[in-house]
């Protein structure tokens, strides 16, 4: 399809969110100097590199210094959105705050963006990043064997896309998608297609709705916010649904009155209940 022949007004109104929330400049502004003072205030080790591509890079965010005897830490690996073609890891280094003071570090991994690569190759860097944060984790003092992946709207289908990888899965103790996107066929009708140039094929191959979940020990929050547009909650619950018939322990949150983007801001937010499921995956508690 070409950038604007083959839009179709209906999906675009319900998936375009940069039209639907008008403020979005101020809401990324923000983003942006949260998390450059988060940098700034906590132990960060930056772009450092999981692969050999310029973009293959994360910054690494530890918690305080435990005591001697302390056991490892968990990690949080976390993929942000922009639809595969915008944003960077410098936007949202502040969903690590409240982690860290829970005990948990964050990696906040960066990749590169469409047009400039194609969605596939963004899948096998996000398998690399997660893959460096295993063989790693040791030696920072985190846990290999509780890595939490959780991803924004893109990075929720990325997220998805991990769980339902061989070779990704068995490393995954636990997954948080935001706002996600698990059936990209849709975006196909829309002005979104023009960067990702999505044939049938690739947004089938795709498209974790369609895809096998492999590990089913990996528990999964499905998080919406209550004010999105209701082809982002028929998303995750057409994951939820089709997912949890195959043995995947699914938690769906809905969080109230939020729109696209305040459901990321509840990641940081300490009595959000997006936040206390991620915690209380993440350390291994009982939701």
């Amino acid at each position: 399809m070409t950038a604007t022949s083959s839009i179709n007004p209906a999906v675009e109104a319900q998936y375009n969110i940069r039209a639907l929330i008008p403020d979005h400049a101020e809401v990324f502004a923000r983003w942006h100097e949260r998390s450059a003072e988060t940098r700034r205030r906590r132990r960060c080790h930056r772009d450092l590199a999981y692969g050999v591509g310029a973009d293959e890079t994360l910054d690494l965010f530890l918690p305080d210094a435990p005591s001697a005897r302390a056991a490892p830490f968990p990690v949080h690996l976390f993929i942000h959105g922009g639809y595969w073609q915008a944003m960077s890891k410098e936007d949202f280094g502040f969903v690590a705050e409240a982690l860290l003071d829970a005990g948990v570090a964050v990696a906040v991994v960066g990749y590169a963006l469409c047009p400039t690569v194609a969605l596939d190759e963004i899948v096998a860097q996000m398998r690399r990043a997660l893959a460096w944060i295993a063989r790693e984790a040791p030696g920072f003092g985190g846990d290999p064997g509780r890595i939490q992946i959780a991803g924004h709207s893109a990075g929720g289908h990325l997220v998805a896309m991990l769980m339902a990888d061989e070779r990704s899965a068995p490393l995954i103790r636990s997954g948080v998608s935001i706002s996600g996107l698990f059936d990209l066929d849709p975006l196909r009708a829309t002005s979104i297609n023009a960067a990702l140039g999505l044939d049938a094929t690739a947004a089938r191959r795709n498209s974790p709705l369609f895809l096998e979940p492999q590990i089913t020990r990996a528990p999964l929050v499905l998080a919406v916010g209550g004010a999105e547009t209701p082809a982002f909650h028929a998303q995750s619950d057409a994951l939820a649904t089709r997912w949890g018939a195959r043995g995947v322990s699914v938690q769906r949150l809905d969080l109230a009155g939020r729109d696209h983007f305040a459901a990321l801001d509840a990641l940081a937010e300490p009595e959000s209940p997006l936040f206390r499921a991620a915690r209380a995956l993440a350390l291994g508690e009982a939701r």
